[in-house]
C-alpha cells in the first residue's frame, strides 16, 4: 500500500454514508444539493428535518459518531445543544438538520435551487 491513499472517503461515498445514517435515524424530507463547481466550501449539502429538538440533536450525534467510527471523519458540529438547527461539517459534505418550523423559516435549500425550480 502506498502513502497516496486518501485519508477520507471521496465526497460521493461520504454523501452515501451520510444519507444512509440519516435514513436509519428517521430523518424526514431529506434533500441533497450538488454544489460541485458552485461552491468552494463543500461538494454536497444535505438538508433534512427531525420532528423534535430531541430527535434533531440525536440525529446529529449519531451522524457525528458514525462518521468518526466508521469513516474516520472528524466532523465539526454546531447547534446540537439547542436542537433547532444543527450544522454538521464533514468536509466535502455539510449537513443541516432542522426542526420543521425552523427549516421553513430559513428555507436554506431554496437558495441553491436553480431559478424557477419548484421545491
Amino acid at each position: 500500500m502506498t502513502g497516496d491513499a486518501p485519508l477520507h472517503p471521496p465526497s460521493d461515498a461520504l454523501l452515501d454514508a451520510i444519507l444512509e445514517t440519516l435514513s436509519d435515524s428517521k430523518a424526514e424530507d431529506v434533500v441533497q444539493i450538488d454544489l460541485r463547481g458552485k461552491s468552494s466550501v463543500c461538494d454536497w449539502m444535505v438538508v433534512c428535518s427531525g420532528r423534535s429538538t430531541r430527535q434533531v440533536s440525536a440525529m446529529a450525534e449519531i451522524l457525528e459518531d458514525t462518521l468518526k467510527q466508521e469513516h474516520g471523519v472528524l466532523a465539526k458540529t454546531e447547534g446540537k445543544d439547542s436542537g433547532d438547527w444543527v450544522l454538521i461539517d464533514a468536509g466535502d459534505v455539510v449537513v443541516h438538520v432542522f426542526r420543521p418550523e425552523v427549516r421553513e423559516f430559513y428555507q436554506l435549500e431554496k437558495m441553491w435551487q436553480p431559478a424557477g425550480a419548484k421545491s
